[in-house]
This record gives structure tokens, sequence and C-alpha cells, in this order.
């Protein structure tokens, strides 16, 4: 087998490049169709799966589209799957601990110490890939980023809710809260983990490792800043900047990735290994 013949065919790469617009369509036509069950039949066995539905399709296509965007596979869909189920239930349980600890000790808690909190405990789950496996490099960081953020804002999404279910026990608060928070869900955990996780994941790939180092520390900064800004205040102009300023700073960041060499992940290295060396024995 020569190198050109195991390069993926066009069609079939460019299909799989625009895979998360399947993601989307599918996930917002099976949402409305169980939004659309739970109203006509007023059966509350539809809550939950109108609360995952609702809280994962966008995420989900987010890293859909960080995963799958580029020519190659950074990261498997395995481990995407496991870092977005832990990176949620352990980034929401030790933000919240941390959160409950803090409000007892000062009585109240400043937009600062949210942001640092919350965008520490999602970057646990990244670190423990970083410290345990070979995947490297700003590619491989900004999609298991995208993949905690995701599983993060997921659950957080839910709570959020199940809370407005709880206080005004309609369905139709229920949709607007869902609604409102998976359109801002890209601009929000999702971007602020997945840049501060590749500038992370960069460090290990970097010949400079002390620039890099203090580029993942002036990244974290920003996110922390970005979070607070947009917690602490309720002026739309201030959202919006903070929005757009997240949303373009992902993609900016997956669009160097995608182009930078040196950033496959361990299989696919060991596969380009196998396919030269088969080619130098023919």
């Amino acid at each position: 087998m020569t190198a050109a013949s195991a390069a993926p065919e066009p069609g079939r790469s460019r299909l799989h490049r625009l895979s998360w617009i399947a993601v989307l369509v599918l996930g917002v036509a099976a949402y409305l169709v169980v939004l659309r069950t739970a109203v006509a039949t007023q059966n509350v066995n539809f809550i939950p799966s109108l609360l995952l539905l609702g809280s994962a399709v966008v995420p989900g296509t987010v890293l859909t589209f960080a995963a799958t965007g580029g020519r190659r596979i950074v990261v498997s869909s395995g481990l995407l799957a496991l870092v977005a189920v832990l990176g949620g239930i352990i980034g929401t349980v030790a933000a919240g601990t941390l959160e409950y600890d803090t409000l007892r000790a000062l009585r109240t808690i400043p937009m600062l110490f949210v942001g640092l909190i919350e965008e520490s405990a999602k970057l646990i789950v990244p670190l423990l890939v970083l410290l345990i496996s070979r995947y490297r490099g700003a590619a491989a960081g900004v999609v298991i980023g995208v993949a905690s953020g995701m599983g993060f804002a997921t659950l957080e999404t839910m709570g959020y809710g199940f809370t407005a279910l709880l206080k005004s026990g309609s369905i139709a608060a229920l949709d607007s809260t869902l609604l409102l928070r998976a359109l801002l869900s890209p601009a929000g955990h999702v971007a602020w983990t997945g840049m501060t996780a590749a500038a992370l994941f960069a460090i290990g790939t970097s010949t400079v490792k002390g620039r890099a180092f203090f580029r993942f520390v002036a990244t974290f900064i920003g996110a922390v800043l970005l979070h607070a800004a947009w917690d602490g205040s309720n002026i739309l102009v201030v959202h919006v900047l903070v929005a757009v300023v997240s949303v373009v700073g992902l993609l900016v960041v997956i669009h160097r990735t995608r182009r930078s060499p040196g950033t496959q992940a361990p299989y696919q290295v060991h596969e380009h290994a196998s396919v030269a060396s088969s080619g130098q024995g023919r």
C-alpha cells in the first residue's frame, strides 16, 4: 500500500467534514419531535429526553465540527465520548463543591471566582488525558477541550432547564430555557475550554516551552475574564461582545490547528510509519 492509496477519497473526506450539519439537523429534528409529543400528550416521561436533546445537540454539533472538520482524525471518537462524560460529571461536581465552599466562607461569590473555579474544573479531565496519554499538540487539545466543555455545558443546561420546569411547571418555560442556553453554548463553556486546552496541549510540542506555557496562562486568564464578564453583566452589548470574541477565538484556533503539521494522534503516526515502510519494501 502506498501513501497515495492510503489517503481518504475526496468525496468521503468532504462528507466527513460536513457531518456536523447532519448532527445539527437530526438533533434539532429529534428535539422537535419529542417536544411536540410531550406537549400533545402532557406525558412527563418525555421530559428527560427533552432535557438531554435540548442540552446536548448544539454542543455536540460544535464538537463534531471541531473533531471532523479537518482532513484527518486527530482524537478517537471513543476518547472524546469519555472526555465529554467525565468532563461533565467531574467538572460540574468539582465546580459546584468549590463554589459552595466559597459561598460558605465569603457569604458571596465574586464573578471572578466563579469564572476561575469553573474554568479550572473543566480542565481536570483534559489535564488527565494529557498526563496519561500520548496526545500532544493544539489540534488534539482543542478537540479534547471542546469535548470537556460540551459535557459541562450539557449537564449545566439540563440543571437550568429542570429548575425552570420546577419553578413554572410549564414545558414552554423549559423549552425557552433550553433554546436560549443551547444557542449560547458555543460562545461559553465550549469555546473557553477549547481554546484553553489547545494552549495547554501545545506546550508539549512547542520548541520554546516557556513561551508556550505563558501563552497557556494568558489564554486561561482570558477565558476566566470572559466568563466573569458574561456572568457579571446583564448588559446585552457586553454579552454580544463576549460571545463574538469567544466564538471567533475558537474558530481561529480550530482553523490554525487544522493547518499546522505535526499534530497527528499516536495511532495515525504509527499508521503512516507502516505505510512508509511498506512502500520502501516494495
